[in-house]
Formats: C-alpha cells, sequence, structure tokens
C-alpha cells in the first residue's frame, strides 16, 4: 500500500499540494502516478483536499490535522483503514510529482529486503548538494544510512578527495505497520527538531534505513521557485498518465 501524507498548510510553501502541474493538483498528480505501482491513498487533513480527491477518483481518508509529521499520520491512515500488520508500506510525499515509477517499484522491492525502513537516493552536483531544500545523505558499508542533513555532507575539507554527493528522494518504506508502530513509540530526538527530518529519529534510536542509490530526475517541490524550475525541466508528455 502506498500512502500519501497530505497535508494542506506547509510552512514553506502554503497550499504548494494544490498547485497545478499540468492540469492536475500536485497530490492528485502523485497518487494517479503511484497508483500504477500499488494500491494508493491519501492521508489528507482537510476536507477540501479529501473532496477534491474524490472529485478526481483518488482514494483518501481523513486524518489529525495536528500530527507532526508524515509517518505519524501514515500510520494513523493504516489503523483506520485497518490494513493487515504484514502489510508493507511505502510513504511518498505529496510534493513528488515527478517521481519515476521505476523508482517507486524500486523503493517497494528494497522494503520488503529491509530490516526496519527503506528509502532512495540519487547523485546530485555540488551545487544542488549545497542547498538546504534538498535533503543529503551518507552511508555505511551495508548502504544503510549514517545521516541525513539539510547542510552539505560529507563536507571535502581539502577539496583533493573527489565526493559523490547523495540527494535523498522524498519516500520511505516501512517493513511492515509494526515498524511504523515501532516508529511511534520512540521519543522524539532534538536532531530532527533542529533539522526537520523526521528520518532522524529512526538512526537516533539504533534502527536502520537501507538505502538505494538510483538514476531519477525527480526533485521535491518545496517552494515557488521549485515549481517554477519542475514545469520547466518536466514536460507534460514526460509524465505518466
Amino acid at each position: 500500500m502506498i500512502i500519501i501524507p497530505a497535508r494542506l498548510r506547509s510552512t514553506r510553501f502554503p497550499n504548494k499540494i494544490l498547485s497545478d502541474i499540468y492540469g492536475l493538483p500536485m497530490c492528485i498528480r502523485v497518487a494517479k502516478n503511484a497508483s500504477k505501482v500499488d494500491d494508493t491513498i491519501l492521508a489528507v487533513d482537510d476536507f477540501s483536499v479529501y473532496e477534491l480527491a474524490l472529485k478526481h477518483d483518488v482514494r483518501a481518508v481523513m486524518t489529525d490535522p495536528k500530527h507532526p509529521n508524515g509517518t505519524l499520520r501514515v500510520l494513523e491512515a493504516c489503523i483506520l483503514l485497518d490494513l493487515p500488520k504484514s502489510e508493507v508500506i511505502i510513504n511518498l510525499q505529496a510534493d513528488e510529482p515527478f517521481l519515476e515509477v521505476e523508482n517507486i517499484k524500486k523503493l517497494l522491492d528494497l522494503t520488503k529486503t529491509s530490516s526496519f525502513m527503506a528509502t532512495l537516493a540519487k547523485t546530485v552536483s555540488l551545487e544542488e548538494a549545497l542547498s538546504p531544500n534538498l535533503v543529503k545523505v551518507v552511508l555505511n558499508d551495508k548502504k544503510c544510512a549514517l545521516y541525513f542533513s539539510r547542510s552539505l555532507i560529507p563536507f571535502n575539507r581539502d577539496k583533493d578527495v573527489a565526493v559523490n554527493y547523495l540527494g535523498h528522494l522524498g519516500m520511505y518504506g516501512f517493513l511492515n505497520i509494526e515498524v511504523l508502530k515501532e516508529y511511534a513509540s520512540f521519543k522524539e530526538c532534538a536532531l530532527e527538531n533542529i533539522e526537520k527530518l523526521e528520518q532522524l529519529r529512526v538512526l537516533y534510536h539504533g534502527r536502520e534505513i537501507a538505502l538505494d542509490i538510483v538514476e531519477s530526475k525527480s526533485f521535491g517541490i518545496d517552494t515557488k521557485e521549485d515549481l517554477e524550475e519542475a514545469l520547466k525541466v518536466f514536460k507534460k508528455d514526460n509524465l505518466y498518465e
């Protein structure tokens, strides 16, 4: 099951999930794209978005608007839907309308072989990595995440080493619903609040996030400028209809 937490009033770009992406609201475009991989549902926090989903024949469920992050919204959706405990859950961000179908499939496959969580990253340039809107990740020798940051990591001190900077793609896989419940039982940590990255709670509490490096042109829409750039890069005939 793919669950898309769709919070209407984002801080940096209010109502961005309603932004027009070639004739469809962003969150609807994300859902229709994801539905090519697995059953998909929007976990919304506003009745107007719920009605919008129904209008476009997209399944949706109303969730508590007070959730501090998308993962907890996804868990509530799982409970409301009464999904089997063994269900593999993909948490796909509502601001990633250009994610390739094959990469969503890759995350689903990787999650099934993980011990807890999984996600994806892509190689990015230094210029891209310098943006705090792009989350970076570094890995250990098992291809599990060591740390995610909005800062440039790793820092190339002497500038004489070639560095592959990895940009995080906006989706997570959870091995089953029990994993989601375990996440919810973890106490918040200072790092996740400092960086505003919910996945840091998992690393702080010593659990693994498996990661695969893929090729992708996609990037999340965090600002109006991101949206303008995306519409230049991705033409309508490049999208999955």
